[in-house]
C-alpha cells in the first residue's frame, strides 16, 4: 500500500453552471479552485499597511520639523503635501508593483492581490486601488471599505471593485497523507477484479470523496457514496456484493495498486534500457 496525499476539497458536480464564487474558469472551461481572503485577514493586512504608511509619513515629517524654522510657510506646506502623497499614494503603488501584489500587511497575513481572472495585478490596478484608498480608507476612516468588504462575497473593497482585483489567500493547509486500504473481505476479489475501464475523472471524484467523507453529514455521505457507486459499478467486473462505501474503497485501492505496479514495471524497463541508450555506437570516438 502507498499513502496518497489528500488534495484540496474537490467540487463533485461538474455540470455546466455549477461553478462557485471560489472558482476561476479558464478559457478552456477548466475551473480552478481559489481561496479569497476573508474579511478578518483583509482587515489585519489593511491595518498593518495603514500603520506602515503612517510611520513613513512621520519619518518624512522629521526633516520638516528640524528645518521648519528655516523654511518659508509656502515651502513647508508644499513639502508636507509631497510627504503625504509619498506615504499615502506612492508608497502603496511602488510596494504592490515591486512585490507583485504583496505589501507588509499582506505578507504577514498570507494574502496577495491578483486580478479577477487570477493573473498578476499591474501598475494600473495598484494605482486605482491606491487612489480609491484615499477616499474609502483615509477620508472615511476605513468605514466605507469595511461596509463594502462585508457585503461582498470576496471581501472586496471599493478599490478592488474599480480595479477588477481581489485578495487571494495563499497559505494553503498542509496536506495530510490518507491511506485508502483494501477491505479485508475483498482480498480474494481484488486478485481477479477488473477496474481498468474506470474513467480518470470518476476515479478522482471517488478518491476525493474517500478523503473527505469524514467531514460530510451522514445524509450527504450516503447520497454521494450511492451516486458514485452507481456510476462506478458499470466499470467494475465482477461486481462484489458489498455496501457503497466499501465498494468505493475497494475500487480505489485496486486501481491505485495496479497503477503503482504498472509505473514500477515501466521504471524497471526504462532502467534496463538506459545503458543501451547511453552507450556510444561501435567505433564512435571518445571525445
Amino acid at each position: 500500500m502507498i499513502a496518497m496525499a489528500s488534495a484540496a476539497p474537490t467540487v463533485f458536480s461538474t455540470a455546466p453552471g455549477s461553478y462557485t464564487d471560489d472558482e476561476l474558469v479558464t478559457g478552456e472551461a477548466v475551473a480552478l479552485s481559489v481561496r479569497p481572503a476573508g474579511f478578518l485577514l483583509r482587515s489585519l493586512s489593511g491595518a498593518i499597511d495603514l500603520a506602515a504608511s503612517l510611520v513613513l509619513l512621520l519619518i518624512l515629517q522629521i526633516p520638516l520639523a528640524v528645518l521648519g524654522a528655516h523654511l518659508d510657510s509656502a515651502v513647508r506646506a508644499a513639502l508636507t503635501i509631497v510627504a503625504l502623497v509619498l506615504a499615502v499614494l506612492v508608497y502603496p503603488i511602488v510596494m504592490e508593483v515591486a512585490t507583485h501584489g504583496l505589501s507588509l500587511g499582506r505578507l504577514a497575513a498570507g494574502v496577495r492581490i491578483v486580478r479577477d481572472d487570477g493573473g498578476a495585478a499591474g501598475i494600473r490596478h495598484a494605482f486605482i486601488r491606491a487612489l480609491a484608498g484615499i477616499v474609502e480608507v483615509y477620508s472615511t476612516l476605513g468605514g466605507l471599505a469595511v461596509i463594502v468588504a462585508v457585503l461582498n462575497g470576496r471581501s472586496k473593497r471599493v478599490g478592488d471593485l474599480l480595479a477588477g482585483t481581489f485578495a487571494q489567500h495563499e497559505r494553503m493547509p498542509r496536506l495530510q497523507p490518507t491511506m485508502i486500504a483494501l477491505p479485508p473481505q475483498l482480498f480474494g476479489w481484488a486478485q481477479v477484479a477488473d477496474v481498468a475501464a474506470l474513467p480518470d475523472p470518476l476515479a478522482r471524484r471517488i478518491s476525493a470523496f474517500l478523503a473527505h467523507q469524514a467531514a460530510l453529514s451522514p445524509v450527504a455521505r450516503a447520497g454521494l457514496s450511492s451516486r458514485l457507486a452507481r456510476e462506478a459499478s458499470g466499470y467494475v467486473h465482477p461486481l462484489p456484493a458489498v455496501d457503497d462505501v466499501t465498494l468505493l474503497h475497494a475500487v480505489s485501492a485496486v486501481r491505485r495498486d495496479r497503477e503503482f505496479r504498472a509505473l514500477a514495471g515501466e521504471a524497471q524497463r526504462l532502467a534496463a534500457l538506459t545503458p543501451t541508450l547511453a552507450r556510444r555506437p561501435n567505433g564512435f570516438p571518445e571525445r
